[in-house]
């Protein structure tokens, strides 16, 4: 829906509980008390039809005996009341609703009923439900506790946002133990209306959150979810915890794929897409809250390791290795440096074992030097507790250190002091400090990668692709193979079918024969020549070499007749109902050197479209070593896909294996994009093995299901493409052609460029201050949009300068948008200030907006000419002194 309302629940001007009770420890009584006890300063409204009173506070027989209206309900009524009761307070001017009764979705056919019941009554008034069957809202910020949680945690600013009312309560006490404080908290329960987009919405403009946690079970609107991480991420971190999802579909699946559509790894890639942090237990949470709170960036993941300890140096390196990061590899100056303040014993490498005596002064000459190094990414300094040496005062030497050097620049420390009792003191005094330090040198290094791994995704959120298909395909080949195969009710294509549509999208694969006889494989064989293979034929066979179904290496055309032969004896025996077509003859492809991989598309039924690459060959579910991405991709994001495997490290090539053709690699993961929006009941296809070497790469077999398209291109997609569309052209008054296209993220060093040519007085009625230069934070907000939520259209010079911005920033479920425009003050009347306004309206009634606003400085007689000649309204009051609001209804 929108963010509209949702104010309500966390800054109510009133609230009244309808369902409070007399009952000690039922819902209705424990919500009345910790509402009364909270603090809140407003008006708080007990309903009980019963009357008398309760904490001291008046029961009121009804809502209509309320003195006022109240902005926040809490209800805790049996179910079949909610509805009548949303629709009467609905109707008197309630803004939200916290629904604490259970009874609705996962009651059944009668809850379902009741359910839509609830929101039809809503509807009318715009009024916005949490809930139902959820434990209710606190707001510290707002000093209020809605719900049943046994405790009220403490003002901070970390948003905790739940589906599990359980959960909440858990992670309130965990919390409490770290001394760590919230904003607001929401538990969703049923989740019937407001959701996980409209709330991350919310947050990422308010002021009193700094970071999000979500406590997620499952997503319900893939676009508006993503888009409204995607927006939040950039501007405050957001960690997630999700707890596991199955598919009955994904136990069907018959490809590699296709198993994986409607998995937990699709989670994983929306979330990494979106740019959140996701982590896998409630420790890990906090880990990563407070490191995140602590506002510590790092740059990759080759770490330095210092300790007075080897084995936990060797402990730390381990995990490090185990886990895809680094070993930095410290240059010859470093190392040179390091000698002449260590002792001879020292490791002479990474990681840097100080030797057991080490005091301060070694942990201090060393630390200096390491982050100095510029192939240290970041440092975890170790501490193993001994006689000869004071932990405390080592310590205090990174204290130090990290201390003098803030805002350098330089490499980040965490720290892992081992031990308990003895390592107590060290911990406080890093702990208070700000230095992130953990109990062991595991945690220390995950820390650091899981940070390594949020920025690599924080950086991927500049990355917003077309999803255009790149023009140099076959598609009408490919689209006919499909719409037959789907009009004659097939779910796979034959192999043929899909090395057609292999071919049709340029992909690289073998000569490929058909047979129906072995004596016809022979005579096929004897043609393409000689060494060649054959595979089965057979719409019930997928896992050809599971049952016999493929021959290699076959050299004569007595060999593959005596091969096919044997195939037809071995499925027999195997597979004794699957119906046998013929054979598939191939030239038997030889790359000694090439390495097996898989690529693939699926469809998964909440997020859309998806692109698979791992690891491939015959064993490929055992060595299971893939990664999955969302498109729309490019060729950045599709690098990213690869390096997420194990198997990337073998392409960059090793010992007298050359390093792969990664862009052919990428070509044919675009070119799977490509069928993925030319081709939409295309539902799953595979290729394993692809193979790839030096030379480029050769598909050797493909796997492809179809199904009727329910919906088209990229609107399947769960994040909105680049829209090429949308780029033309406009002129000024004397003719002269400008390009008009949507930002980009990468526009924002251009963008900087125009503030600095654009007068002052005209920066002051655009950003209603004197800017002269944009924030980073600001020019990465007004750059990085996402398309499906907000437009901005930059005009473009010849050179590819920017001359000016025209904007529209939409509610979520397009109702209103605000529009904003500047132009360079050197192309000031030509009438494209004009061109620019037709444009974004335009736009706005093509997305079936119902009004646009502006906010216009009262002294901007220009602006406010220009929206009077448009049709806009001035309204009697403006949001603040000076400022007039201009409105126009489409």
């Amino acid at each position: 829906m929108s963010v509209r309302n949702l104010d309500s629940f966390f800054k109510p001007a009133s609230i009244a509980l309808i369902g409070a009770s007399r009952e000690a420890n039922s819902v209705g009584n424990v919500v009345a008390r910790n509402l009364i006890t909270s603090g809140f300063k407003n008006p708080v409204w007990l309903v009980n039809p019963h009357g008398a009173e309760i904490y001291g506070q008046r029961l009121y027989p009804s809502v209509a005996d309320l003195p006022s209206v109240p902005e926040l309900a809490v209800i805790a009524t049996p179910a079949s009341t909610v509805p009548g009761l949303i629709a009467q307070i609905g109707a008197k001017g309630t803004k939200a609703a916290v629904v604490l009764s259970a009874g609705f979705m996962e009651a059944g056919e009668e809850g379902r009923a009741r359910q839509a019941q609830m929101l039809e009554a809503a509807k009318p008034y715009t009024l916005r439900i949490v809930g139902p069957n959820c434990l209710g809202v606190l707001s510290p910020a707002g000093a209020f506790n809605a719900s049943f949680a046994h405790r009220m945690p403490q003002k901070g600013g970390v948003a905790l946002i739940s589906q599990s009312g359980a959960m909440l309560t858990a992670i309130i006490d965990w919390a409490a133990s770290r001394n760590i404080g919230f904003s607001h908290l929401v538990s969703f329960g049923g989740m019937a209306d407001a959701d996980f987009g409209d709330f991350l919405d919310y947050l990422a403009a308010d002021a009193e959150t700094r970071a999000v946690i979500l406590y997620i079970e499952s997503v319900r609107h893939a676009r508006k979810f993503m888009s409204a991480a995607r927006r939040c991420s950039r501007i405050k971190p957001v960690i997630v915890i999700k707890s596991g999802r199955s598919s009955e579909g994904a136990k069907a699946a018959r490809s590699h794929t296709g198993a994986l559509a409607g998995s937990d790894v699709v989670y994983d890639a929306a979330f990494r897409r979106g740019g959140m942090l996701r982590v896998a237990t409630i420790e890990d949470l906090f880990e990563a809250l407070e490191t995140a709170s602590r506002n510590v960036r790092v740059s990759g993941d080759r770490l330095a390791m210092l300790t007075n300890g080897g084995g936990a140096g060797v402990l730390a390196t381990d995990y490090l290795m185990e886990n895809g990061g680094h070993l930095a590899k410290l240059t010859p100056s470093t190392l040179e440096q390091l000698s002449a303040h260590l002792p001879k014993t020292w490791s002479h490498g990474n990681p840097v074992d100080i030797v057991g005596d080490a005091g301060p002064e070694r942990y201090r000459a060393s630390l200096e030097i390491l982050r100095r190094d510029p192939g240290v990414d970041a440092i975890v300094a170790m501490n193993c507790p001994v006689a000869v040496a004071d932990s405390s005062a080592a310590a205090q030497a990174v204290i130090d250190v990290v201390a003098e050097a803030k805002n350098d620049g330089g490499p980040p420390v965490f720290a892992s002091w081992l031990g308990e009792a003895a390592a107590a003191p060290a911990r406080h005094k890093l702990e208070a400090a700000g230095i992130p330090q953990f109990p062991t040198p595991e945690n220390a290094v995950e820390a650091v990668l899981r940070l390594a791994n949020y920025q690599r995704a924080q950086a991927l959120l500049v990355e917003v692709p077309p999803a255009t298909a790149r023009g140099t395909h076959d598609t009408e080949a490919a689209r006919r193979i499909v719409e037959k195969a789907v009009k004659e009710g097939r779910s796979w294509l034959s192999p043929v079918e899909a090395h057609d549509i292999l071919k049709a999208y340029r992909i690289p694969t073998c000569d490929l024969r058909v047979a129906t006889t072995p004596r016809e494989a022979a005579e096929a064989a004897a043609a393409i020549g000689f060494p060649v293979a054959i595979k089965v034929k057979s719409p019930d066979i997928l896992h050809k070499s599971d049952v016999g179904g493929v021959k290699l290496h076959l050299l004569d055309a007595a060999g593959v007749e005596r091969a096919a032969q044997t195939m037809l004896r071995e499925i027999a025996e195997k597979a004794p109902n699957a119906k046998v077509e013929g054979f598939l003859v191939q030239p038997m492809a030889t790359r000694p050197s090439a390495h097996e991989l898989i690529v693939g598309i699926s469809e998964d039924e909440l997020f859309g479209p998806v692109v698979l690459f791992g690891q491939g060959g015959t064993a490929v579910e055992v060595i299971a070593d893939r990664a999955l991405a969302l498109p729309p991709l490019n060729a950045a994001l599709a690098r990213d896909l690869i390096s997420r495997t194990r198997v990337s490290r073998l392409l960059a090539g090793y010992r007298d294996r050359l390093p792969v053709n990664i862009d052919a690699v990428i070509d044919v993961l675009l070119s799977l994009q490509d069928i993925a929006v030319e081709l939409p009941q295309v539902k799953e296809l595979d290729i394993n093995p692809l193979w790839a070497d030096h030379s480029g790469v050769l598909a050797l077999d493909a796997r492809i299901r179809v199904a009727p398209a329910k919906r088209a291109g990229t609107d399947r997609f769960a994040i909105k493409p680049y829209p090429t569309e949308l780029v033309h052209t406009i002129a000024d008054r004397s003719g002269k052609t400008y390009g008009l296209r949507p930002i980009r993220p990468e526009d924002a060093d251009i963008l900087q460029k125009t503030v600095a040519a654009t007068a002052p007085e005209d920066m002051r009625m655009r950003f209603f201050s004197g800017l002269r230069q944009l924030p980073d934070a600001l020019a990465k907000r007004l750059t990085q949009i996402d398309y499906d939520r907000e437009m901005a259209f930059v005009l473009e010079e010849g050179d590819g300068s920017i001359g000016g911005v025209v904007r529209l920033s939409l509610d979520p479920d397009h109702v209103r948008g605000e529009y904003a425009i500047i132009l360079r003050t050197d192309l000031k009347g030509r009438g494209l200030g004009y061109a620019m306004m037709d444009e974004i309206l335009r736009y706005a009634r093509s997305l079936g907006v119902k009004q646009v606003f502006g906010d216009v400085l009262a002294e901007n007689t220009r602006m406010l000419k220009m929206a009077d000649e448009f049709g806009f309204r001035r309204e009697a009051h403006g949001p603040s002194p000076g400022v007039v609001e201009v409105t126009l209804n489409l």
